[in-house]
């Protein structure tokens, strides 16, 4: 299967990234592309380069857009810190460049020229997606599944919105409206999903580069978490993505209506989720609700082991 990583790093992307790289991974990354997010696209570019540097992944990465459809950027300094990537003592400039093409125009030409159907994996905000879907509508038919981060019954940026969806809200709904199969990885999972310092310990003793840049990620993501959150370690909600490509049983799902809601004061941003059916509306989306801890964290180990020194 080919698939395509849509992506604002962001330690939690760094991780996907890292995740879908490795040798465990079956299946084929086409493109990575960025978008504005947990900070400036610029920054997230520069840091899909690095990592691509970090593990010697080679495919082509396109910058894509620069804010969401409609509003103003937000971004998460809070919690990635000024250059999105904090922690990990990383060179200014990377070593690979990115491709000159927009990541909305890369997206909409591999789409278009594949002889297979493809996966698109966003972890960030749906800007890029949902302009392509606009700019291109054929390219729907070359889309396997949409498997994306974001949403959930509670928020993280707002009391009701998570910060995925919470950046370009009018984004998400033309991505949850286009018919296209989604799989949803919301906070209600995620938050299951936590990196803490005994993963930290486990990560320095397997002596790999890699690992050791993934602990650095950690160190600074947990205490991010810790500080702002409260939490006894740091969510890799991104990750999640990637593991489920890499192994479809870790995670649960069930098939759910799913709406996006763009006009409340308090509430938007919100993936309103009808769990009992009760807008009568056909399930649209595919929403993790359960995973299996002792699984993701062999896949893990496994796919970061597949690195060696």
């Amino acid at each position: 299967m080919k698939f395509i990583l849509d992506c604002d790093p962001g330690h939690d992307d760094a991780v996907a990234i890292i995740l879908a790289a490795s040798r465990i991974n079956p299946h084929k990354i086409e493109a990575i592309t960025t978008v504005a997010g947990n900070v400036e696209v610029e920054k997230n570019t520069l840091n899909a380069l690095k990592v691509c540097d970090i593990i010697g992944l080679d495919v082509p990465v396109a910058q894509g857009a620069v804010r969401p459809l409609i509003k103003q950027s937000e971004i998460a300094k809070e919690i990635h810190g000024e250059t999105g990537l904090d922690g990990p003592n990383l060179p200014d400039i990377p070593e690979k460049q990115a491709v000159k093409q927009h990541a909305v125009d890369l997206i909409i030409e591999k789409l278009l020229t594949t002889d297979e159907q493809i996966t698109l994996v966003p972890t960030g905000p749906l800007t890029n997606i949902a302009m392509a879907l606009m700019k291109e509508p054929e390219i729907k038919q070359n889309i396997k599944e949409i498997i994306l981060m974001g949403g959930g019954s509670y928020g993280n940026w707002t009391p009701a919105a998570e910060f995925n969806i919470y950046v370009d809200g009018e984004a998400a709904k033309v991505v949850f409206e286009s018919g296209i199969p989604i799989r949803m990885f919301g906070l209600d999972i995620t938050h299951q999903v936590l990196a803490t310092s005994e993963t930290v310990n486990e990560l320095r003793v397997m002596k790999n580069k890699v690992a050791d840049f993934i602990a650095e990620l950690f160190i600074f993501f947990i205490q991010a978490y810790k500080d702002h959150f409260d939490f006894d370690g740091g969510p890799i909600h991104d990750a999640c993505t990637i593991a489920h490509l890499i192994d479809p049983t870790i995670f649960t799902f069930k098939h759910l209506h799913v709406d996006i809601e763009t006009k409340g004061e308090h509430t938007y941003g919100m993936t309103v989720i009808d769990r009992h059916g009760v807008t009568g509306k056909q399930p649209n989306v595919f929403v993790a609700t359960g995973f299996d801890e002792e699984k993701f964290w062999k896949m893990f180990k496994d796919a970061i082991t597949s690195y060696g020194n």
